[in-house]
């Protein structure tokens, strides 16, 4: 895959469930809320000097979250990290970069 562009949009898969757990608290914190439901639904990979997983999420009564995580080189052991989220998305909504 090219360095830069974002992958098209594939299905969740358990890896992807666990990174948005991983950044989960980041956005309940930047929210303000406890997300009861967090359910991730699809994906796209973007490979950077790390790797940026733009991360659709139901979170319950029709809503989405797109979620922007970024996960360092390995050789780095830096932790993941929720570099942009957009709230009050729909589930027809396009995952596009942001």
């Amino acid at each position: 895959m090219m360095c830069g562009a974002p992958s098209a949009t594939m299905p969740a898969t358990a890896e992807t469930q666990e990174l948005a757990d991983q950044v989960k608290s980041q956005l309940e914190a930047k929210e303000n809320q406890k997300f009861d439901v967090f359910k991730a639904i699809s994906f796209k990979r973007q490979i950077v000097a790390g790797t940026n997983f733009f991360i659709k999420v139901d979170v319950g009564e029709d809503k989405c979250v797109h979620l922007r995580v970024f996960q360092p080189l390995p050789h780095e052991n830096k932790p993941l990290t929720l570099s942009s989220y957009q709230t009050n998305k729909e589930k027809h909504d396009e995952l596009s970069y942001f």
